[in-house]
């Protein structure tokens, strides 16, 4: 399962959407230190993914980023296997670190708002 949602978030590169600062190059190298926390849970998500998570959400200024990190997450989470509990792990992620996303991260999250 594993395997299929890394191939997921590398898949996920040649998506671009609109013309946003935030690639999902950056969406995948801010991400990839939560993938163990998604995967895995825990009490709490490791440093470096809140870093992660808390660097994504202050270079997503602009509606064109945050819609681009968005589609970037959701086609990340469409593409792969994953069970609810996978899912819970990565919704709970912004508020373990203390972030407050104007999305939730979730398949079916409306992007374009």
């Amino acid at each position: 399962m594993r395997s299929l949602f890394l191939l997921a978030l590398f898949l996920v590169l040649a998506f671009h959407h609109g013309e946003a600062a935030v690639t999902c190059n950056n969406v995948v190298g801010d991400l990839y230190p939560c993938l163990s926390y998604v995967m895995q849970g825990g009490n709490a998500p490791s440093t470096n993914c809140c870093n992660g998570v808390r660097t994504l959400n202050s270079q997503a200024q602009t509606t064109a980023d945050r819609q681009s990190v968005c589609r970037c997450i959701k086609n990340a989470i469409g593409g792969a296997s994953y069970s609810s509990s996978n899912l819970n792990n990565a919704l709970s992620l912004p508020a373990k670190c203390g972030v407050n996303l104007p999305f939730s991260i979730s398949p079916s999250t409306n992007c374009n708002r």
